[in-house]
């Protein structure tokens, strides 16, 4: 990541990425409506804080700043800085790769970026929720945006889990499926405000979107083993929170106990 702003019409790599992307996600017969995006700054710094229920979060919140000619660098796990392919697109579009390791680097990283005026994508669950509720969220989002002095941006996505998610199968081909994409009011954070109190403000806005994109949403809960992306609070099958938590930490255990 360089430590300066790189605008969208120089980047050589990211955009045509973003072209790609669209292409297939048509091909896939994705349909998407994003709202909120006149929240996106057209310059300086931002943090897109977004909820996480599918793989191709990244891409699908990605695109609440087309309207705003911006282009978002998330913070990723560093696997996928490793892959031959992945890797260099990754590193090309300038993301922030995360070592769970060595926090702090990755941490500093997105400071630097933040200051020189880019909108760093950020997942404050950390991990992908099985719920498909929005999970108790770390403060790292906040702090860095009271750092930076830069604006907060609650952003949640809801559909992306019938695409592709932990414990299903993927789904790249099929009939039109519907992708909402909402951006909230920005969030202003001071460094002296009391940061885990809006880490709290932030879930609490983030979650009251996601009923609203729930309500919203262009097909009718489906039933029975159909169900198994809408939440146990909405009728469906997917696990309740409690029950989630239970499965994450199932993963974490066994992760640890690899050799």
């Amino acid at each position: 990541m360089t430590d300066e702003h790189v605008p969208i019409e120089h980047d050589l790599v990211y955009p045509p990425i973003i072209g790609a992307a669209r292409t297939a996600f048509a091909a896939m017969g994705l349909r998407f409506t994003v709202t909120g995006s006149e929240h996106v700054p057209r310059e300086g710094g931002a943090v897109m804080a977004s909820n996480h229920t599918g793989y191709l979060d990244f891409t699908f919140a990605g695109l609440a700043a087309r309207p705003s000619r911006r282009l978002v660098r998330f913070m990723c796990k560093d696997e996928i800085f490793d892959h031959p392919v992945a890797g260099p697109l990754m590193r090309g579009m300038h993301h922030i790769p995360v070592d769970r390791d060595a926090g702090m680097a990755s941490y500093v990283a997105a400071l630097r970026a933040l200051k020189a005026g880019e909108i760093v994508g950020v997942f404050p669950e950390a991990t992908i929720s099985r719920s498909f509720e929005v999970k108790e969220i770390k403060s790292g989002a906040v702090r860095m945006a009271a750092t930076a002095g830069v604006p907060l941006l609650p952003t949640v996505i809801w559909g992306s889990q019938r695409v592709w998610t932990k414990d299903r199968p993927r789904r790249f081909a099929g009939r039109p499926l519907p992708i909402l994409v909402s951006v909230g009011e920005p969030m202003v954070v001071g460094r002296r405000d009391d940061h885990e109190a809006a880490a709290a403000e932030l879930r609490r806005r983030m979650q009251a979107q996601l009923e609203v994109l729930q309500l919203d949403y262009p097909e009718a809960p489906p039933t029975g083993a159909d169900a198994w992306w809408v939440p146990a609070r909405l009728g469906g099958t997917a696990p309740t929170p409690v029950e989630a938590a239970a499965l994450d930490e199932a993963e974490r255990v066994a992760r640890l106990e690899r050799p």
